[in-house]
C-alpha cells in the first residue's frame, strides 16, 4: 500500500505523477489547433445539416428552390405566431436555411451565419414551438454559440481570409 499513507494519496508518488503526465498529454493533444479545427468543422457540418434539411422540406420536389404550397400553408397557419407577413417569413426562412448552412460548411462568414441561425432558432423558440427549448433548441443554440465565439477554425475560408489580411 505505497499509494496510501494513513489514507491520503501521496502527491509526488510515481504512479500519481505518471497518471498526471498522461492526463496532461491528453489535454495538450485535445487542445491542439488541428483537433480544435476538426471539432469546429464537425460542428459546422452538424448544425448546417439541421437547417439544410429543414430548408429542403420547404422546397417543391424536383425543383431547386421553388417554395412549396405546403410551406406557404405552414407559415400561414402553424407558424402564424411569427410577427412577420407569412409569405415574407416563408421566403426568408427558406432562403436562410439554404444560404447559411452552405456558408457554415465552407467556413465563410461563419460567425455571422451562426448568429443569423441563432436568431432564427430564437424566433422558432419564441413564436412557433416554445415547448421545444429543452428538447431541441438549447442544443442548436449551444452549437451556434460555440461557432459565434470560436469561429470556423483553421479548416475554413474565414481562416484563409484572415491569414491573407495578416500577411
Amino acid at each position: 500500500m505505497n499509494y496510501l499513507k494513513r489514507g491520503v494519496l501521496q502527491v509526488g508518488d510515481r504512479d500519481t505523477m505518471a497518471v498526471t503526465a498522461i492526463y496532461d498529454s491528453v489535454v495538450k493533444t485535445a487542445s491542439s489547433k488541428v483537433i480544435e479545427a476538426l471539432v469546429l468543422l464537425f460542428l459546422r457540418v452538424a448544425v448546417a445539416g439541421i437547417f439544410w434539411r429543414s430548408g429542403r422540406t420547404k422546397i417543391e420536389e424536383g425543383s431547386a428552390l421553388q417554395i412549396s404550397d405546403t410551406a406557404y400553408f405552414l407559415f400561414e397557419n402553424e407558424y402564424a405566431g411569427v410577427p412577420l407577413p407569412s409569405e415574407f417569413a416563408a421566403i426568408a426562412a427558406t432562403a436562410a436555411e439554404h444560404v447559411f448552412p452552405i456558408l457554415l460548411i465552407v467556413g465563410l462568414a461563419t460567425r455571422v451565419s451562426a448568429l443569423a441561425l441563432l436568431g432564427m432558432t430564437m424566433v422558432i423558440q419564441l413564436f412557433v414551438y416554445p415547448e421545444a427549448w429543452w428538447t431541441t433548441h438549447r442544443l442548436w443554440a449551444a452549437m451556434l454559440l460555440v461557432l459565434i465565439v470560436r469561429g470556423a477554425g483553421m479548416f475554413s475560408i474565414d481562416h484563409l481570409l484572415a491569414k491573407g489580411r495578416s500577411e
